[in-house]
């Protein structure tokens, strides 16, 4: 059930796998650097300046990444795709 909700509107590993990408860089973006980075820029650009959203974000970049690991070790990928005639 949680690879499913996780990977409903995925089609393909190729859109899974980006889905984990994006979730990374996303990741990476929630780090408060405003409160880090001495540039007065760093306030207008990165606008989260707290830890609670990088948590959640390493929770669901964790989850797609598990559910990309569950879907290829179980071949789902192979069953979903019909064949190109």
């Amino acid at each position: 059930m949680w690879v499913y909700l996780a990977f409903a509107s995925v089609k393909t590993r190729r859109g899974a796998v980006f889905m984990v990408w994006l979730s990374t860089f996303c990741s990476l973006y929630c780090i408060p650097w405003s409160k880090y980075t001495p540039a007065p820029w760093a306030g207008k650009v990165f606008l989260i300046d707290n830890w609670i959203w990088l948590g959640v974000m390493i929770v669901i970049t964790l989850w797609y990444w598990l559910s990309l690991k569950w879907t290829d070790r179980n071949h789902v990928w192979s069953e979903s795709i019909p064949e190109q005639s």
